[in-house]
């Protein structure tokens, strides 16, 4: 991030602790005290709430090198459940020590607000999924966008394993069930993309973003 060794020491020294998170479990709840953000070392993560009527509504994915926890910053308690999809560890970022660090080190303070930029344009993506797209386009996307997220983390370009079920796609995309099962196995008869259970290939990217913009391609 462009800090030197005496400030990078500062960080280490700040974010020494480490959290492991069995699958399944939440590593915060809805309306918990905020008082960090994580830095997820290993695993996947879901966030969500629970809607008027009972039912949960999956708000984000967030994997290996991304931050989680700046919904508590607002209220000093947090708005979502952060729930693992599988066994995680996640280093804990205490926020009064983080801030503390930024107003000392502008370079952190930079790349702090950076963190918080991409989460709003994140969510603007994610409007604009739900409010303007067909369910191809949705779900097109969706691959699109996890694979770009995990090539940025070294991972391949063209093959992922989808931590998440087909129901939770469904629940962030805005998209039943029987439809996200549907849109894959057209996308798989059109021979975009192969699916074998949670292991997908993606063997035309062109295809995607084709479904996606076909503006561009025209």
């Amino acid at each position: 991030m462009g800090l030197n060794a005496d400030e990078i020491d500062k960080l280490d020294h700040v974010i020494s602790s480490r959290r492991r998170i069995k699958r399944g479990t939440p590593l915060f709840s809805n309306g918990e005290k905020f008082t960090s953000l994580y830095a997820v070392r290993s695993g996947f993560f879901k966030t969500c709430v629970t809607t008027a009527d009972g039912r949960d509504q999956v708000t984000g994915f967030h994997m290996t090198g991304e931050i989680i926890g700046l919904d508590g910053i607002v209220s000093d308690h947090h708005s979502c459940d952060a729930i693992a999809l599988e066994d995680a560890e996640v280093c804990v970022m205490p926020f009064d020590q983080i801030e503390a660090l930024s107003r000392e080190f502008t370079t952190l303070q930079h790349h702090m607000h950076k963190i918080m930029s991409r989460e709003i344009v994140r969510d603007h993506g994610v409007m604009l999924l739900l409010g303007s797209m067909r369910a191809e386009e949705r779900l097109a996307a969706f691959l699109l966008n996890l694979v770009q997220r995990l090539h940025a983390r070294g991972f391949s370009q063209s093959e992922l394993i989808l931590r998440m079920t087909r129901e939770e796609i469904g629940s962030y995309l805005g998209m039943k069930l029987e439809t996200v099962s549907r849109t894959f196995s057209k996308f798989v008869a059109d021979d975009i993309i192969d699916v074998k259970q949670r292991y997908v290939h993606i063997k035309n990217t062109d295809g995607l973003k084709q479904i996606v913009n076909p503006q561009s391609y025209n």
